[in-house]
């Protein structure tokens, strides 16, 4: 895959206490925030918001880091530039006071600009709440979004945060006490959360689902798949379900997985089931 030059997506830019940052918006109804996995925007992540923009929603997707467009895979633009693009954005993300990288029991500053973005976007797009997609180092915002009632569909795709170092790490989430208190209130009330990984995937560990198990119940939609499921052709090991590693042919586990998340946001926003459109 080469770069995505987002010709068909409206550039605009989001100010919230002082922070701007640009956003890429496409489609119409009902908005759903589509959160990059790192090292950032890559083009199959403007992929999945075309296919949410395609199920009747505003796929709106936030820069909080990376080169939005660039295709990361060593293919691309040679192995050395795919390494240096990845190290001129770990090491900036890492001391970011906006994102909680190690520590649990933390919710990252950085949510509460996103929480501002879908009041924003909801607002603007209308419908009966926002949807919202968190991928791998953001897999987690979805979920601390969630404290606001707006964020009726939260999709965890292989949460990675807290990086998995220790065995406390693994079994918590980017989030604090008092907004996973909010989440699992609101999770009694009729919120559910989807959440997916590949078993084998230790950037986003199995205690990690089982500790959201524990705290959310049934409202924990779980989608686990097997790493052999994985596209092959995937860079790494198995990891990014919706993106590098989504085999998109029928039959694929990947590919029900997708229409899974589809069809819980369409589900939830209220609009055509993508298997009509």
């Amino acid at each position: 895959m080469s770069d995505d030059d987002l010709l068909d997506f409206q550039h605009d830019v989001f100010t919230h206490e002082g922070k701007t940052r640009k956003i890429f918006r496409k489609g119409s109804g009902p908005a759903v925030i589509v959160m990059a996995e790192f090292p950032g925007i890559s083009p199959e992540v403007f992929d999945f918001a075309r296919r949410v923009a395609n199920i009747g929603c505003t796929a709106v997707v936030p820069h909080l880091y990376g080169n939005p467009g660039r295709d990361p895979d060593p293919a691309a633009h040679g192995a050395l530039a795919a390494a240096t693009n990845i190290l001129s954005q770990a090491g900036p993300i890492c001391i970011s006071r906006e994102f909680v990288v190690f520590a649990t029991g933390r919710t990252s500053p950085v949510v509460q600009w996103l929480r501002a973005l879908a009041e924003h976007e909801h607002n603007r797009c209308g419908g009966p709440g926002v949807g919202a997609v968190g991928m791998c180092f953001t897999g987690g915002f979805a979920l601390a979004m969630a404290v606001d009632d707006r964020l009726v569909a939260p999709v965890l795709s292989q949460p990675g945060l807290p990086l998995g170092l220790t065995a406390k790490q693994r079994c918590t989430i980017d989030l604090s006490p008092d907004d996973l208190n909010r989440v699992k209130q609101r999770c009694a009330e009729g919120l559910s959360v989807m959440g997916l990984r590949f078993r084998g995937d230790k950037r986003s560990p199995a205690e990690r689902f089982t500790f959201l198990r524990e705290q959310l119940g049934d409202a924990f939609l779980a989608i686990e798949l097997n790493d052999e499921d994985a596209n092959p052709e995937g860079v790494l090991s198995a990891h990014s379900v919706l993106t590098e590693h989504l085999i998109d042919e029928p039959g694929q586990p990947t590919q029900a997985a997708l229409h899974r998340v589809l069809n819980f946001l369409g589900e939830r926003l209220e609009v055509t089931s993508p298997t009509t459109r």
